[in-house]
């Protein structure tokens, strides 16, 4: 699974998405992109894009994309706040389809 990590997430969650490709928005080279425009980038690379973004549903249309969005509620984003969700996460990530949106830690 090809996963891009939002700017917000901590590169650290990176070395928890064992068996998985994952790269982050900065290692891409497109930080400061904005959201409409970043899932159109990271859907000709990545099979999810990870976040922690809680309106981005509300924000995009994510039906015309071929991508998953996973969005960890979690109270902040340090990879502490982070850490718990983890087997859920992997969970998610092996069920995801494209156009999906998922909240883990709901």
């Amino acid at each position: 699974m090809r996963i891009l990590l939002d700017e917000s997430l901590p590169k650290a969650l990176l070395t928890r998405l064992v068996g998985h490709e994952a790269a982050t928005v900065v290692d891409c080279g497109w930080s400061g992109v904005k959201n409409g425009k970043l899932l159109a980038l990271a859907a000709t690379r990545f099979d999810v894009f990870l976040t922690a973004d809680q309106n981005l549903e509300f924000q995009q249309n994510l039906s015309t994309l071929p991508i998953a969005v996973l969005v960890l509620v979690v109270r902040n984003n340090r990879i502490e706040s982070i850490d718990p969700l983890i087997p859920d996460l992997l969970l998610a990530l092996e069920s995801h389809a494209p156009r999906d949106l998922r909240r883990v830690g709901a």
